[in-house]
């Protein structure tokens, strides 16, 4: 059943679709139209596969946490890369996809909103590499949070925008991205960071991001011959964990956890928990679980990881919750905090902050199934986050 997902409109049960104007509806149909060709074509898919490997530097490794594991006592913790990635995360792997559809359809700017930056820097790679000019919106808050990326952004040729409307924060930037991209949306391009938005974005998104499970599934059996017991994704909008999930949905052996952020704690309305407390309701052209007040209006949002402040999640997401497919879990700023600082000590490796939402997850579990194997997908490294975190930490 998960292969025939979405269906002709854009459903994944009853969450997704175009919930869009009628004059955009024929844009994004017009979007679906070239993406259902282009990713047919033999010379774009020779084209995305030499970039993968040449220009990402895929397949990312799949590494076992052995001192890690050591600690936390139990299952053994094992790592999927994507930190190693160009550009230091999954997003890459989407970006690459968009900007050459961008650029067959002779789009003349594309746009994107960004939280922890990570999707702004790799979508400025992209376009870089393409040569199409590049707009990102983002956060003032972000931006004064993940002031490296910043930088990354601007040197790669992109033009940044500070959004300082509401809680300048990721979803203050996708309303900002999404007016400018209203201006032309016959001569622009959104190209939407996360299994989000109006179809066919959250399929292409997915498509794009599949090759993460696709490469897990084969590197794990060919290390431990067999497939893991459990796997961990952070989820926010949910792009990295919809990669590594989509590759094992009929793998019934394989358990799925979801860990979203519940910040400073799931009794206070500081956390972005979607799917933990939120409600079927309607998002920048969507339909999905949305946290949310008595007028379907969206409810702030916090979380520590810049990434996860989002206060919807991907259509595919809300309908493997009621399906039971995925369990979705949360996690907080502390504990957060403390896997961040253990992976650095213990393994050497600095996660991004979304990461280790999901490594937190991973620790905290460990100890209750000895014998087993949890997959946690490393989707970015912690670079961004460094000074953030010696200025929380007092390092």
């Amino acid at each position: 059943m998960f292969r025939n997902l979405p269906d002709t409109r854009g459903f994944f049960g009853p969450y997704g679709g175009q919930e869009i104007p009628p004059q955009l509806k024929a844009i994004m149909d017009a979007i679906d139209q070239a993406y259902q060709r282009i990713r047919t074509e033999p010379a774009f898919i020779e084209e995305l596969r030499d970039l993968q490997r040449h220009y990402v530097g895929r397949p990312s490794p799949v590494y076992f946490c052995r001192r890690l594991s050591q600690q936390a006592g139990g299952a053994e913790i094992y790592l999927k890369r994507e930190d190693l990635n160009h550009t230091g995360a999954h997003k890459i792997n989407h970006c690459l996809g968009e900007a050459l559809l961008a650029r067959s359809m002779a789009k003349t700017k594309v746009l994107a909103e960004t939280g922890a930056g990570q999707h702004g820097v790799a979508l400025a790679a992209a376009c870089a590499l393409v040569g199409i000019p590049c707009e990102i919106h983002m956060g003032e808050i972000d931006v004064a949070k993940q002031a490296p990326n910043v930088t990354r952004m601007k040197l790669m040729g992109a033009r940044v925008i500070p959004v300082s409307r509401g809680t300048r924060t990721l979803k203050d930037a996708v309303d900002s991205a999404f007016e400018e991209y209203l201006r032309d949306p016959q001569n622009f391009f959104y190209a939407i960071g996360s299994v989000v938005g109006p179809h066919p974005f959250p399929q292409m998104v997915r498509d794009f991001q599949r090759i993460v499970g696709e490469e897990a599934r084969e590197q794990f059996q060919q290390q431990t011959g067999a497939l893991p017991d459990l796997l961990v994704a952070c989820v926010g909008g949910g792009s990295n964990a919809i990669g590594l999930f989509s590759a094992f949905l009929e793998d019934s052996e394989v358990e799925m956890v979801g860990v979203e952020p519940a910040g400073r704690g799931l009794d206070t309305p500081d956390h972005a928990a979607t799917l933990s407390r939120g409600t079927p309701g309607v998002l920048h052209g969507m339909r999905c679980y949305l946290l949310q007040d008595a007028q379907g209006e969206p409810l702030p949002v916090y979380s520590i990881a810049s990434g996860l402040d989002y206060p919807g999640v991907g259509p595919q997401h809300s309908y493997l919750k009621d399906l039971g497919r995925v369990r979705y879990e949360s996690i907080t700023d502390d504990a957060c905090l403390a896997a961040f600082q253990q992976l650095a000590r213990c393994e050497g490796i600095i996660p991004a902050l979304e990461s280790a939402h999901a490594l937190a997850y991973a620790l905290l579990v460990a100890p209750q199934r000895p014998g087993q194997r949890i997959l946690v997908n490393l989707s970015g490294r912690g670079d961004k986050d460094i000074d953030f975190v010696a200025k929380h930490l007092q390092l």
